[in-house]
């Protein structure tokens, strides 16, 4: 482990900053339009009453570079949790120092001790670089599954189908 690194857990004072790294993938991603999240909904969705996700953070020389947002899913067909990468990101002044690489070893050492038996993630198909990264940390591409995904408008009509 690199002494200049630090990663940690996240806490409820660090709502402002995860908002910001949101902002920061969003804006590396090019799709800032997207973001509506307020630190509001950071804190109810992280730490509130019924959390549904969880943040580490990285810090280089106690500079905030990196996070990972993750939560648990469940394959019916193995009877286990599994672990679900929702984002990682690693500033961009502080790429190349191994930041994203051990937060994704500190995610399957949580995955692990969780009893975890898949850790999973999705990766848009234009970002090589990513895809290049995670080929090297030994992860397969799903090729024959197709996400799907109903936005909010799309919950609201179905289920009103449902009444």
């Amino acid at each position: 482990m690199n002494p200049e690194l630090l990663i940690r857990p996240s806490t409820s004072e660090d709502v402002p900053l995860i908002l910001d790294f949101i902002r920061g993938i969003a804006e590396y991603e090019k799709l800032s339009y997207e973001v509506t999240a307020t630190e509001a909904d950071i804190r109810e969705s992280f730490f509130g009453k019924h959390p549904a996700a969880e943040c580490i953070l990285a810090f280089w020389d106690g500079r905030p570079s990196g996070f990972a947002v993750y939560f648990h899913n469940f394959s019916t067909f193995l009877g286990k949790a599994g672990l679900y990468l929702e984002d990682l990101f690693v500033r961009q002044e502080f790429r190349g120092k191994g930041i994203g690489r051990a937060l994704l070893l500190h995610l399957a050492g949580i995955a692990r001790e969780r009893k975890c038996r898949r850790y999973e993630w999705a990766v848009l198909d234009w970002n090589t670089p990513a895809i290049e990264f995670y080929k090297k940390l030994g992860a397969k591409p799903m090729d024959e599954w197709t996400v799907y995904r109903l936005d909010k408008k799309g919950i609201a009509r179905l289920a009103d189908e449902s009444l």
